[in-house]
């Protein structure tokens, strides 16, 4: 099938569902599982008739029932008046020149089938149906069952009343401080008067998206880069109100703007990595040199009680060493004046005379070693 063949609708919507394409302002009604039933019901009743009338025939069987599923499928696929005039038309000349003279109910009851099905609709309980009598606002239809006249209504459009959320993008938008980033956000968004949203804006879904894109444009090129990567919040809060005042009009609310990322070029981030790096190595040094003067004018208080007791001097080189022997293989260097005070220098001399004279008595374990 080539692009021209193809529905008007199919064409501008190349991937819409059927249930998509009986919401929007193309379709005229809804043929949803309920209205094929009824249609099927309506052929089944009429040919029950038909066979009570007349001679029972399996060629107005096979006719009834190939009505009824064919014209169900082509009333799904295409859900608009103009479809069940042709359709319908096409299928009531086919079966009365088979059928003739005994046609008549057979007749009737396409006629009455491609009055009834269509007719009845339903709308969901978060949707409001928007009904047109002439090309002119009848009125709205709430969830429930409601009825249209045949060709003269139209649904213009099954307007969904939930909270909606939608994404929206500015691509290589230039910050106060001319730097190019791309932000992604998603905007909290609903429908409280139908009637405004249908009749007063074409597209309305698109006209949010587009108003939310040029409202994050211009949001970004208000502040700098690190406004925007450290205040997300806020800017989410002011794209709302933006956002809002516009739509509002419209019947159509938006509840939230939220900021889901900003990226920004590969070479400022690798230098704004350095620059945080730089300055939590700053920070460190800092701190360093404040734990250092700390530490000093800690001692500088010590030092004042040891400068008149030489036995809290001593008592404290004593336990230094202590704790600097317990670590195996640990060489401590204390002063000179230490090691006297201690008493160290005879006990080092004996202790490494001891070391010497074992050495000599095991000339052998020298060698090995």
């Amino acid at each position: 099938m080539n692009e021209t063949s193809k529905p008007k609708w199919a064409r501008h919507h190349g991937h819409m569902s059927l249930e998509r394409f009986a919401t929007t302002m193309r379709a005229d009604f809804r043929f949803a599982p309920l209205n094929a039933f009824l249609m099927v019901a309506i052929f089944v009743a009429g040919l029950v008739v038909h066979l009570n009338v007349h001679p029972f025939s399996v060629e107005a069987v096979l006719l009834a029932l190939g009505s009824a599923l064919g014209l169900a499928v082509m009333l799904r696929t295409f859900q608009m008046w103009e479809a069940v005039v042709i359709f319908g038309t096409a299928d009531a000349l086919y079966v009365f020149l088979e059928m003739r003279p005994d046609s008549e109910i057979l007749l009737a009851t396409i006629v009455v089938a491609l009055v009834v099905a269509p007719a009845v609709q339903i709308a969901y309980q978060w949707e409001r149906a928007v009904l047109l009598r002439f090309g002119k606002f009848r009125g709205l239809r709430k969830s429930g069952l409601f009825v249209l006249v045949p060709v003269i209504d139209k649904v213009a459009q099954f307007v969904d009343q939930r909270v909606r959320v939608t994404d929206f993008r500015a691509e290589t938008t230039l910050t106060a401080d001319t730097v190019p980033v791309n932000v992604d956000a998603i905007a909290f968004w609903m429908v409280w008067d139908a009637q405004k949203a249908v009749l007063e804006v074409e597209r309305f879904d698109d006209a949010v998206i587009l108003s939310a894109q040029t409202a994050l444009r211009n949001a970004i090129g208000k502040d700098d880069l690190a406004v925007l990567l450290s205040e997300r919040d806020r800017l989410g809060q002011a794209i709302q109100k933006v956002l809002d005042e516009k739509t509002n009009g419209w019947g159509i609310t938006t509840q939230a703007v939220e900021i889901r990322d900003i990226i920004i070029p590969k070479g400022l981030e690798d230098a704004m990595s350095r620059q945080a790096q730089a300055e939590r190595e700053r920070q460190s040094r800092i701190i360093l040199g404040t734990a250092e003067t700390e530490i000093a004018e800690k001692f500088a208080r010590a030092s004042e009680h040891y400068k008149n007791n030489a036995v809290a001097l001593h008592l404290r080189a004593m336990n230094m060493v202590f704790e600097g022997l317990r670590q195996k293989g640990s060489m401590i260097i204390v002063p000179s004046t230490a090691v006297e005070t201690m008493g160290l220098g005879a006990l080092g001399g004996l202790t490494a005379f001891g070391s010497a004279g074992a050495k000599q008595a095991d000339p052998e374990s020298e060698v090995d070693a």
